[in-house]
């Protein structure tokens, strides 16, 4: 996916937010797409002694080396083979206030399109996949509820 459409998709009126569409298991994910560089096939990790089970590895992006985190490790999913539909999401994130790419696992790529921040919904403290600090809120996508993540404490 190109960066700079992406990145045009970012721009919108105050009660929307563009996002990229991800899926992990039957889970719906919505990344801020202003985060979002690039999106790319699975490429191979190469494993970091001493990581944390969640970033297991580095990965090579266009010469540039970044930390690969897997998302249904750190949300206590099982970890299955890629698929046809398996993408890396290149995002950029904020970490001990420098800028970091971080490549996160995704079983697949929706679109890109805009979520309504008018529809937020109040995160459950019972019954979650997913630490309640990792959610930044709950909206509706079509008629579906989708996870906003914090990917910051998420990846910290």
């Amino acid at each position: 996916m190109n960066s700079d459409r992406v990145r045009s998709a970012a721009d919108g009126d105050a009660d929307a937010m563009q996002v990229v569409m991800i899926g992990l298991g039957d889970e719906k994910f919505a990344l801020d797409a202003g985060t979002v560089r690039e999106i790319i096939d699975p490429i191979p990790a190469t494993k970091v002694a001493g990581a944390k089970a969640f970033v297991p590895g580095v990965i090579n992006v266009r010469g540039n080396v970044i930390p690969f985190a897997d998302l249904r490790i750190r949300f206590g999913m099982p970890v299955l083979s890629h698929t046809a539909d398996s993408r890396i999401v290149v995002i950029e994130v904020r970490i001990d206030n420098e800028p970091v790419l971080v490549g996160v696992s995704a079983d697949r790529v929706y679109e890109v399109t805009e979520i309504s921040r008018t529809d937020v919904q109040q995160t459950p403290r019972v019954g979650m996949h997913w630490r309640p600090e990792y959610i930044r809120f709950i909206t509706k996508w079509r008629d579906e509820f989708v996870v906003v993540p914090n990917m910051e404490r998420i990846l910290n």
